[in-house]
Order: C-alpha cells, then sequence, then structure tokens
C-alpha cells in the first residue's frame, strides 16, 4: 500500500496489506491518494478529501502521554543492532492502539500493533534521531525523539563449538525452574526471587525475568533441571542478560553449570562477576570430594556488574571443561564479543550423593545491608557440550 498528496510525484510506501500512519500536510484541503496494488501487477487509488485545520479536533487542551523510552537512553552511543524498548498507555490522553519508530527524515515507519515495542534496530554508523512514535485510538499522533549515535562495533568473537555439540536452547522457558535462599551468604542475610516470563525486553519474544529482594547481602539461586548426562565433559554456557537500572543493589552475578560424574560426585563450574573484587571469580575445592572446602578464586580478569550498561542486552559465554577426577579447566569468557582468558585447572569435585544430573544455576547477590531489590532478565540461555 501507499499514499501521496495532491499533485505530488512522491508516494510512501508500505510492504503490507494495511497502512497505519500520521501524515503531514499543509494547512487547507487536500486530496490524499491512498494507493494499494496487487500481488499480479493490479494498481488502485482511492481519493479522499480532506481540510488540514489550524488545530486538531477531538483532542482536549490539556492532553496526557505517559509514553516511556527505557532503552535506549538519549544520547547514547551504540552499537548496531540496538534494542529498543518503549512502552506506554496513553497518546494526547487517547489509549494507545499501536506503536512505530523510524529514523531521521525516512518515511518508513515499523509498526507494532501493541502497548509496547521490544525490538533490535538496525542502522548505520553515524549521528542519528530515532523517532518513537505512538498512535491514539481516536487519531492521536505522538512523538519521543531520542539522538543516537550508532558506532561501529568491535570485532566479535566467541568460543569455538565442535559441530557434533549438543545444545539445550531456551532454558529460560523452562517450566521447572525453582528458587531458594543461599544460605551461603551468610547467617544474617536473607532473601526472596519471583520469575516471570516477559516478552519485553526480550531479544527471542519470551525473557525470564529474576526480582530478588535481600536484606544484609543476601544471595537468592534460581536453578532448573536440564539433564541427566554424565560423560560429556566440555561446555560452554551461552546467555544475554539484561539489568535493569539501576544496578546499585547487586554485587555478583553468578552462573554455574553442575553436573553429576560417572563416579556418581558432582563437578560443580562455578562462575560469576564478583563486584566486590572486581574479578571474574570460579569455584574450587581446596578439600576433597568427601571433605569439601569450597571456595571462590578471584582471576586476574576484570569484571563488575556495576559498571555494566543498564537496559540493554549483554551477551555472556563462558568455555570450560573437565576430566574424570573433576579437575575444571577455566578457559575463558567472552562479555559481548570481548575474550578475556583464564587457562586456569583446578579441582571442584564434589561428594554430594546426588542421582545423575545436570543442572543450570543463575545467583544474584545483594550488595548493601539495608534490604535492596534487583531486576534481572535473562534471554536466548543456551548450553553446549560436548
Amino acid at each position: 500500500m501507499g499514499y501521496s498528496l495532491d499533485n505530488s510525484t512522491s508516494t510512501t510506501f508500505v510492504s503490507g496489506a494495511s497502512v497505519l500512519a500520521p501524515v503531514t500536510a499543509p494547512l487547507g484541503a487536500h486530496v490524499l491518494h491512498v494507493k494499494s496494488w496487487g500481488n499480479q501487477g493490479a494498481s488502485c487509488v482511492t481519493n479522499v478529501t480532506v481540510t488540514v485545520n489550524p488545530t486538531s479536533t477531538g483532542v482536549p487542551a490539556s492532553t496526557t502521554t505517559n509514553v516511556t523510552v527505557s532503552s535506549p537512553a538519549n544520547g547514547a552511543s551504540v552499537t548496531s543492532p540496538f534494542s529498543l524498548v518503549a512502552s506506554g498507555t496513553l497518546c494526547s490522553s487517547q489509549v494507545i492502539s499501536a506503536f512505530g519508530y523510524s529514523f531521521d527524515n525516512s518515511s518508513s515507519t515499523t509498526f507494532v500493533v501493541a502497548q509496547s515495542v521490544s525490538a533490535q534496530v538496525t542502522g548505520s554508523t553515524g549521528s542519528h534521531i530515532l523517532h518513537v512514535k505512538s498512535w491514539g485510538n481516536q487519531g492521536a499522533a505522538c512523538d519521543t525523539d531520542l539522538a543516537l549515535n550508532i558506532v561501529s562495533a568491535a570485532p566479535v568473537s566467541g568460543p569455538t563449538i565442535p559441530s557434533n555439540a549438543i545444545a539445550i536452547k531456551a532454558i529460560q522457558n523452562l517450566t521447572t525452574w525453582q528458587a531458594a535462599f543461599d544460605a551461603g551468604t551468610g547467617g544474617a542475610a536473607s532473601s526472596s526471587g519471583i520469575m516471570n516470563l516477559v516478552t519485553a525486553p526480550a531479544i527471542s519474544g519470551s525473557a525470564r525475568q529474576f526480582i530478588t529482594t535481600y536484606s544484609n547481602y543476601g544471595g537468592e539461586r534460581y536453578s532448573v533441571k536440564i539433564g541427566t548426562d554424565t560423560t560429556t565433559s566440555n561446555f560452554v554456557s551461552d546467555t544475554w542478560l539484561y539489568l535493569a537500572s539501576p544496578v546499585t543493589d547487586i554485587a555478583n552475578i553468578e552462573m554455574d553449570i553442575n553436573q553429576v560424574m560417572p563416579n556418581g560426585q558432582t563437578v560443580i563450574f562455578g562462575f560469576q562477576c564478583d563486584g566486590w573484587s572486581h574479578s571474574w571469580d570460579y569455584t574450587v575445592n581446596r578439600g576433597t570430594p568427601t571433605s569439601p572446602n569450597d571456595q571462590w578464586l578471584h582471576s586476574n580478569q576484570t569484571c563488575n556488574p556495576q559498571t555494566w550498561s543498564t537496559n540493554i542486552w549483554h551477551h555472556i559465554q563462558v568455555s570450560y571443561a573437565r576430566d574424570n577426577s573433576g579437575n575444571v579447566t577455566y578457559k575463558s569468557v567472552w562479555l559481548d564479543g570481548v575474550e578475556q582468558d583464564f587457562n586456569a585447572t583446578v579441582n571442584s569435585a564434589f561428594a554430594l550423593g546426588w542421582a545423575p544430573t545436570l543442572l543450570v544455576n543463575f545467583q544474584v547477590d545483594g550488595m548493601t545491608a539495608l534490604p535492596g531489590t534487583a531486576t534481572i532478565y535473562a534471554d536466548n540461555m543456551t548450553v553446549y557440550r560436548w
């Protein structure tokens, strides 16, 4: 479909069987040509006579618009594609029926018939104005403009995954997730967790929301069983995380895999971004499997969740392997495509008496003694094993 005004030779095209767009025109009488084309070459036009008045009718003098753009921030520098997240219920006091967005002076607008939009937006390098648009159910049109600088992304790298690797995908969508307070975060500590599946913010269309409430630095552990494989020994944990602002209540973000080996002992592939030491940490058993002494070792690679950009998606990939005795080699981590190497081997076997299982843990630890709340979203959670 498409449209043009009066005798203009410029037609705005929309690839679809419908068009929803605000049209700008000078004051006075006009003929709006609403056009359509069939899939075998037919061409049709409907002419509508309109008069553009100095002020719109039907819109109250005092109006309310509550559109919020949570990502990206105005004036931000982003790489393409970037996450656009916006929502609202009112446009000029009318109930919002659709959202959309466009760049600069482009006549092409992407539409979403909903009261929110969550999308990966692609744009060319340079300075741009992103128009985040909404429409009311009686014809009102609203626009929130953001100044953005799209910069070239650094070369993206990642772990090498063989073609015979088994991939467990969309782990965030599993219905068997459980939440529990981690007693290891302190005797006076406490925490609770709430989980929801949401469509925004999301990359795949379905992300898991983790809302952690804590006091006295408490940590909440979220876990889900993904299998019973005891034999594979190489793993890559691959997930996307979105930290909702503010992040001042987040001390540590922990991402583990636990695997029971053929000998019945459990290997803990423990890994976290440590906001206290500002490092990537990994788990070691300083004792023996039957008399364990589990500790966190601070690596020489830096990480601090409080410096992560908020309200955007971050890609975390961790590569590690084990031998038959439960010695784990922590190889590398990639944060947003930037590689940090460890190549550290430690023992991490524990005689826990578990039945065969393959378990994923995700944990959030609190940053303060006073009560606090942190919200993180996870999407495209995947474990590769071979």
